[in-house]
């Protein structure tokens, strides 16, 4: 067996197409992990990276293109992790306590990620970064509404679209509440905390 040369190796080790493009990702949101961060600028996340910042900016036209990036991510985990709940459980309540549960866990195991959903991290980004995220947050209450409505149903409510809203509502809230709370302790507050009796009160 002949061994490889210092070229060969070199070009072996190069990222493959796109793993350059997740790298710069996972370091964003590995800085957004620091517990009162400042605002990331490009030449921080190429040091990071060891690269140049042109070297970004082959991947992502510009930084608010590599936080739509996180946010894409986010997305496609918690809608993602809904459909999954929507599909394997028939009942509204529990439906309801999945979603939530899954959001505020997937929230706590990516605390950079958790910034970005309370909008912390985009304070001085691009003002659609904030519009996307509000959007987020708008489609998630609206599949949470179709729950609360089958549960109104079920119990026979005679207002079900009322009480779906305001269900989704107080649950949106709940959720945007503990992530706030996470994100300013320094991500000492879990986001499960108590979490099964929380739950309950939400659903009564």
């Amino acid at each position: 067996m002949t061994q490889d040369t210092p070229e060969a190796t070199v070009k072996r080790s190069r990222p493959k197409p796109g793993e350059r493009r997740i790298q710069i990702l996972q370091a964003l949101a590995a800085m957004l992990e620091a517990p009162g961060a400042e605002r990331i600028t490009t030449a921080a996340l190429a040091a990071r990276l060891d690269v140049s910042e042109a070297a970004l900016y082959r991947h992502f036209a510009s930084k608010a293109q590599m936080f739509e990036g996180l946010i894409e991510f986010i997305e496609q985990s918690l809608f993602g992790l809904a459909n999954q709940v929507i599909e394997r459980e028939s009942d509204p309540a529990t439906q309801v306590a999945r979603i939530v549960a899954a959001t505020l866990q997937f929230a706590e195991k990516n605390p950079g990620m958790c910034r970005v959903m309370v909008g912390d991290a985009l304070v001085f980004e691009n003002e659609r970064l904030i519009a996307r995220i509000n959007q987020l947050v708008e489609r998630l209450e609206s599949l949470l509404r179709q729950p609360y409505r089958a549960l109104a149903e079920s119990r026979g409510s005679q207002t079900p679209t009322v009480d779906a809203q305001a269900g989704a509502s107080a649950a949106i809230s709940l959720v945007l509440g503990r992530l706030q709370r996470h994100a300013r302790s320094g991500f000492q507050r879990r986001p499960s905390e108590h979490l099964d009796a929380t739950l309950r009160l939400l659903l009564a």
